[in-house]
């Protein structure tokens, strides 16, 4: 009973933090809102915003309602917790051709949504839709929808825990029946019918499936990952799909200046000084940035600024910038204009897309061409590329339109959201196991491309994106998912459509993530995965396991884990099974047979003194085997009590049942009374037990040869068994309560003798089968 209620409230615990998400979500789309009311400006909670509300947007807020733009000034906003993608989009007013159905993601849009950042600029929006109704109220109502699953483990184990128990019911009332009804003995037969019960009722089953998964996340939690569902502990050991989320999970969602170009020169930054004909085109990059920037790509070009160049701006040199060129829908192009302190120089800097910076500059065709060889090089590699140029106008003049400038290109800064340290011997790792490992993002196809193949996935020489997955089919698109390793431009709902083709295809799915938009899929998956430090918290509510430290390496470590926990699980399954076969041949033939009883009550309790630890703790502290991580994941149809676990338990245990069962049988026949046999025949049935102990501590290797493998549990619970049992025989207040007689030493002898030699074959078999 209390084993039952200890997993009760387990269970009660983790769906409690589960349906926490939803709370979450709901903070999370709660901020503060400056709205405009009757002609008035005031400041509300964002929860109190509803439609036909005008909102207010400054740079650094969190918007509180998706809106449509009707004005906007350089207005950026990163919504990477829906898209995924780490660069933040530009936003324009709204005119008529634009659609009726807004999706976040893309440039020149005039929606804005609930839960994302504004980077840059100013702008007016109306509302158009608020709660379950905005963008991140869908993924709200997509997660209520989803329930978690039982893992194939807990269905298999509940349905063999229900009929074993019918089963042993049965038996239990026909023993009853058979031996009163026999003998005329109706109070023995109920003990032995009870003892059958304690025998064959397969009560350690869900006590040593609890265990086995709560050790084990405790041993997850020493590498730094926490488990919020026990279960998915063994279930990511049968992992055969890892669907990982770029932005914030490979990549670090910090963008940072990684290429530089300038007089037909290119520099890749690292740890050396940046070279001094690259000072310029930085500096003037900076000074075409805000003040105290909020873009991710102007913050980048900061960082690099400060420590790099050795160049001081000239903004601390007393410069003051007076007018500022916004981007527009004719120019992706932004550009500031500076002058002296004494006010007699000034010069304008310009950044933005690099075919605006080229028209800007007005260079010829022949120019224009070679760096466009140089751009779509860079776009290669990934990289997000701004152009940059100067112009020195007369002080005095202060031009209304960029295109009064005579601007001079100056060169290309190439930016890139960097990999983490350490993911791509992750994945390598992952895919020597078996895994396959797919990419799923809201980022460019381009993006995505280059990052998979920095870190090594396999195939990655396709990207199909979000408009490809709207035309197929839920057949076609199982189809497509199975041959196709990165997928980009994909919104919540196609990510949770993914996950659930991959699972349609009989894939057990694993799937990573640290947004909001990745919290369905991450629901939906067999197992899902957040990052701790920069997952939001609808994501880490919504996951199995969260990678506290955000170290994907963690990952690799969790499918070794768990591929151990069922090694082990099955190990100690098979000695439960095992030696539970004896002890109900040793209850149910001497009925049949008209025997005195060998087992009663006091000695089950005795043997599940051994049975409970040994099947628990001994077997789950075992070391996981050499190949744990080279061979294929296992499959998913073949059952932990699959034929091979069954064999081997039932001719163990049959083997051993046959041995003590004659060695009761000669005792008895020669003559010697029952307390004797019942003395001889229990202690080779122990010395048997502690001898499928050692013998299932591996299947491949032998006892003698794991006995190198330190394993603590396994020495207590073999010297306490043996001194439990000299105990027993030689107190004589315990033998007369397990209605036993003094042995000699010639007796435990044979004991000892036909205790090993019931499971000395086995070991037999494993060195044969080694050295075959």
């Amino acid at each position: 009973m209390g084993f039952v209620f200890f997993i009760m409230g387990i269970t009660i615990a983790q769906d409690w933090k589960t349906e926490r998400a939803l709370s979450a979500l709901r903070d999370l789309s709660s901020p503060r809102a400056v709205v405009v009311r009757d002609g008035v400006q005031r400041r509300i909670a964002g929860r109190d915003v509803v439609e036909g509300d005008l909102l207010i947007l400054s740079e650094g807020d969190r918007v509180p309602a998706d809106a449509r733009l009707v004005s906007a000034s350089h207005l950026a906003v990163d919504e990477s917790l829906l898209t995924g993608e780490s660069v933040p989009v530009r936003k324009l007013p709204s005119l008529d051709d634009q659609p009726t159905s807004p999706r976040p993601g893309g440039d020149d849009l005039p929606f804005v949504f609930a839960s994302t950042l504004v980077v840059q600029g100013q702008g007016v929006a109306l509302v158009t839709a608020t709660g379950l109704r905005s963008e991140v109220g869908k993924i709200g109502a997509a997660l209520k929808s989803l329930s978690p699953e039982s893992t194939p483990l807990q269905r298999e184990t509940h349905a063999l825990v229900r009929r074993l128990a019918v089963g042993a019911l049965a038996l239990c009332v026909a023993v009853i029946v058979i031996y009163g009804l026999t003998r005329g003995d109706w109070m023995g037969g109920l003990l032995s019918g009870l003892t059958l019960a304690m025998a064959i009722l397969p009560n350690e089953f869900p006590m040593v499936l609890v265990i086995f998964l709560s050790l084990g996340a405790w041993r997850l939690s020493k590498k730094r990952v926490l488990t919020r569902r026990m279960a998915a502990v063994e279930t990511l050991g049968a992992a055969t799909v890892l669907c990982v989320d770029k932005t914030g999970t490979l990549s670090q969602n910090r963008m940072v200046l990684h290429t530089v170009f300038a007089d037909h020169q290119t520099f890749r930054l690292n740890t050396t000084a940046v070279p001094k004909m690259f000072h310029p085109l930085i500096d003037f990059g900076l000074l075409a940035s805000q003040p105290n920037p909020v873009d991710p790509m102007e913050q980048a070009v900061e960082r690099v600024h400060r420590p790099e160049t050795g160049l001081p701006a000239r903004t601390r040199q007393g410069w003051t910038r007076v007018h500022e060129y916004p981007l527009s829908r004719g120019l992706l192009a932004m550009s500031n204009l500076w002058v002296s302190p004494d006010g007699t120089e000034a010069f304008a800097s310009a950044k933005g897309a690099p075919e605006a910076i080229f028209d800007l500059c007005h260079l010829p065709d022949t120019e224009r061409q070679r760096l466009s060889k140089v751009l779509d090089s860079l776009s290669a590699e990934g990289l997000r590329v701004l152009g940059v140029a100067t112009a020195s106008p007369p002080s005095d003049t202060r031009p209304t339109n960029q295109h009064d400038f005579d601007f001079n290109f100056t060169g290309l800064l190439g930016f890139l959201d960097p990999v983490r340290p350490g993911v791509p011997a992750a994945v390598a790792d992952a895919q020597r196991a078996g895994l396959r490992v797919v990419m799923i993002t809201g980022d460019h196809p381009g993006t995505a491309l280059s990052v998979a193949r920095a870190i090594g996935i396999a195939q990655a020489d396709h990207a199909m994106t979000g408009l490809d997955l709207e035309q197929l089919s839920d057949t076609d698109l199982r189809a497509a998912v199975g041959k196709t390793n990165v997928f980009a431009r994909v919104v919540p709902e196609q990510k949770l459509r993914l996950v659930q083709s991959l699972k349609a295809n009989g894939e057990i799915v694993v799937m990573t993530g640290d947004g909001v938009n990745d919290a369905p899929a991450l629901k939906a998956a067999h197992i899902g995965i957040a990052m701790g430090e920069r997952g939001t918290d609808v994501a880490r509510e919504a996951a199995d396991l969260v990678l506290l430290d955000d170290d994907f390496s963690s990952l690799v470590a969790g499918v070794r884990m768990g591929r151990r926990v069922f090694d082990n699980l099955k190990k100690g399954l098979a000695y439960i099974l095992a030696v539970h076969i004896p002890i109900a041949g040793m209850t149910l033939v001497p009925v049949a047979m008209k025997w005195p009883m060998i087992l009663l009550p006091v000695h089950i309790a005795f043997l599940h003194l051994i049975i409970d630890p040994a099947g628990s703790v001994v077997f789950e502290a075992e070391e996981e085997e050499k190949d744990v991580m080279s061979r294929p994941p296992r499959n998913p149809a073949v059952p932990l009590f699959g034929r091979d676990l069954w064999t081997t338990s039932l001719f163990q245990g049959g083997v051993v049942t046959l041995v003590v069962l004659a060695l009761y049988a000669m005792a008895l026949h020669r003559g010697q009374p029952a307390d004797d046999a019942r003395a001889i025949t229990f202690t080779a049935l122990i010395i048997a037990n502690v001898g499928l102990i050692f013998a299932n501590r591996s299947w491949a290797r032998t006892a003698v040869g794991t006995l190198a493998s330190r394993n603590t549990a396994l020495w207590w619970v073999t010297f306490g068994s043996i001194g439990f049992l000299v105990l027993v025989l030689r107190v004589p207040f315990l033998r007369a309560m397990f209605h036993f007689s003094k042995l000699h030493p010639a007796d435990i002898g044979l004991c000892l003798l036909a205790g090993t030699a019931s499971v000395v074959w086995f070991e037999v078999l494993k060195w044969g089968r080694a050295h075959r």
